[in-house]
Parts: structure tokens; C-alpha cells; sequence
């Protein structure tokens, strides 16, 4: 059934570089595997939500077994083309899907990118059978594949579809670059038809200490950012060190301060006065260099 446009897009008053919002999930729903997930057979147990104030002001969910995009399209005279699927962090063992989910997808919504926040199967939530580099990396794959097999009727284009992943979400991400396949054309699925290699890849402070996959030799072009107070940040240096010696491109910014898991709004009040902050107007400019934002 075809969803209207109206219940598709999020109106936002703010530039993509202004205040984060109240939490307020508004965004369309679309189930990955509507006939139930590979790997989840038998698993109907509910999502478990986590409110706000407990251990922070934002929301997690854990105990995820039918995953899901929630869609946030930008207004058709609006859009840029590009597209971008978000895999929130948490440890793998939930998803902080407001910090580093929704009010990212508004900020990529407000600036003409479509956005889709991916809620994936969780390898450390509690009683988990999934693994990180099976059920979640195919949640992942899956998601670049729906979204380029729909995202024409969204006013997108195929060819500019990015993943973007926070902490173990930037794992998530860094493993779609490097692990996709270009489609199975005889599948009767025609959602498997289509290729899962994303266009570009963002990695938001990622969660990719000890990182030994090999780099694709066609993995796309890759942003990373992190702090140098994060625990994180050598990492995301060797990740990147890695990438350049097998030829890739990629760019790396490292902040002075600012610590672990700040979205694009940050935690506390102070981001917005942090050279940190900046982050998002440097992926800007990314995207338009490499051509991306284009109408």
C-alpha cells in the first residue's frame, strides 16, 4: 500500500546546524522483512524501551527481533537526491535512538537528505542468539537495499544512498562498506534484486577497536569523525590508516574535547560551543565536494 506523502515527511522549522528537539518519533515505519526476519524465527517477544532520565535524558530500545527504517523525507522541492541510513549506537546492547536517531534524521531531513533510522538486531541485549556481523550486518545490508529499490518514488537517487553509524552503530556502518554484494537478479524477493553496497559511509566515533577485515577494494568514500578524549579516537585513526593504504578515500577529523556518543546535538548544552559541533557542516561540505548534494 502506498503510504501519502504527508505522512512521509516531517515538517522542521531549524536549519540542519540548529538545536535539537524534544523527543517525538514522527517518522513512517517500514518493516525490513515483512514475512519475518532470517535468523528471528520464533522470536516474539516485544522491544523493551528504556526512558528518558535512566542512566540519561535520552531513549533506548533493546530486544529487537522485527527490524525496521523509520523514514524521514525531506519536502520533494527540498531534496538533495541523497539518502542516508542511520544505525544508532548503544554498545550492542540497545539503541539510543533519539541522540543518535531521530535528531540526526531531522538534521539530514532539514538539509534535503532523506534519512532512515534503522532500529537492527542486537548481538549484547540480554538473551541474544544474534551477532553483530550476521543478524545486524544483514539488517544493515537489507536496509540499503530496500532503500534503493524505493528511493526514486521518494524523490532520491539510487546511486546516492550512504550509511551512517555511531559508535557500535560506526561498526555496523564500517562493516556494510566493506561486506555488500551487488544483488541476486533471480531472487523472488525483488528487494534482494538490488545492490547492498552503500555509496558513501559516515562513522560517528566508531566502535571499531581491533579492527582486522580487510578493506574492500571498492569500498566507498568514508567520513570519519571522533574526539581525542574519546577512547575511540585511536582507533578511528588505525580504521582510517587502513583505509588509505588500500587505496580508498577517506577523510578523518579528530576534536580536541568532547568525549563519547554526541550525535549531532550533543548531550549537554556546552556542544554547540565545542569546535566539535562542526562536524556536521564539515559533512556538508563533504557531500558537496564529492557531489552528492546535488539536485
Amino acid at each position: 500500500m502506498r503510504i501519502p506523502a504527508a505522512f512521509l515527511i516531517l515538517l522542521s522549522a531549524w536549519s540542519m546546524f540548529g538545536a535539537s528537539t524534544p523527543y517525538d518519533m514522527k517518522g513512517t515505519t517500514i518493516v525490513l522483512w515483512p514475512n519475518g526476519a532470517p535468523g528471528s524465527e520464533g522470536k516474539t517477544a516485544p522491544e523493551q524501551w528504556i526512558e528518558g532520565a535512566t542512566p540519561d535524558a535520552f531513549h533506548r530500545v533493546t530486544d529487537i527481533h522485527k527490524p525496521t527504517l523509520t523514514a524521514y523525507l525531506p519536502a520533494r522541492d527540498k531534496a538533495t537526491g541523497a539518502a542516508f541510513i542511520i544505525a544508532p549506537g548503544g554498545a550492542h546492547k540497545y539503541l539510543v535512538v533519539d541522540l543518535e536517531g531521530e535528531l540526526v534524521a531531522q538534521k539530514l531531513q532539514a538539509a534535503g537528505v532523506a534519512a532512515f533510522v534503522l532500529k537492527s538486531r542486537l548481538e549484547k541485549a540480554e538473551g541474544s542468539t544474534y551477532k553483530a556481523d550476521v543478524e545486524s550486518l544483514a539488517d544493515m545490508q537489507r536496509a540499503v537495499r530496500l532503500v534503493r529499490s524505493r528511493v526514486k518514488e521518494w524523490g532520491g537517487d539510487p546511486n546516492r544512498i550512504g550509511v551512517m553509524g555511531f559508535s557500535a552503530g560506526g561498526y555496523l556502518a564500517a562493516l556494510a562498506a566493506n561486506q555488500f554484494d551487488a544483488g541476486n537478479a533471480g531472487a523472488a524477493d525483488p528487494v534482494e534484486r538490488f545492490s547492498s553496497r552503500p555509496d558513501f559511509a559516515v562513522l560517528g566515533y566508531p566502535g571499531i577497536a581491533n579492527w582486522k577485515r580487510p578493506i574492500a577494494k571498492d569500498a566507498p568514500p568514508t567520513f570519519i569523525f571522533v574526539n581525542s578524549d574519546d577512547n575511540l579516537s585511536v582507533a578511528a585513526a588505525e580504521y582510517y590508516l587502513a583505509v588509505k593504504k588500500a587505496g580508498m578515500t577517506a577523510d578523518l577529523h579528530i576534536f580536541r574535547r568532547g568525549g563519547h556518543g554526541v550525535g549531532m546535538t550533543g548531550r549537554t548544552p556546552e556542544f554547540a560551543s565545542m569546535p566539535e559541533s562542526r562536524w556536521p557542516e564539515l559533512l556538508q561540505e563533504w557531500m558537496r565536494d564529492l557531489g552528492y548534494l546535488k539536485k
